[in-house]
């Protein structure tokens, strides 16, 4: 077993250290569980989505449905702004 030492910031903030990044495959913008076991064992995670099924409720929820018209104009709009910032 190998232990890994990280300091937790003022905001509650850590840094995985790299060898533990690259051991569980995490990228930027990648999420990360931690679970914690009934003995108090805490587990750190990358979750996998291996179907679309599986994906349900990880982005939240709506107040209101939204039609595919719509969904398609916010993620034009969305592109569309990150392209002109990316720009600037």
């Amino acid at each position: 077993m190998k232990e890994i030492v990280s300091t937790v910031t003022s905001k509650g903030q850590v840094t995985i250290p790299a060898e533990v990044r690259e051991y569980l495959g995490i990228k930027t913008h990648d999420k990360i569980a931690f679970i914690i076991d009934q003995e108090g064992i805490v587990r750190l995670r990358v979750p996998r989505y291996p179907t679309i099924a599986s994906l349900r409720g990880a982005a939240g929820s709506l107040q209101q449905p939204v039609s595919w018209k719509q969904m398609q104009r916010i993620a034009y709009e969305d592109r569309f702004a990150t392209k002109n910032e990316s720009n600037s």
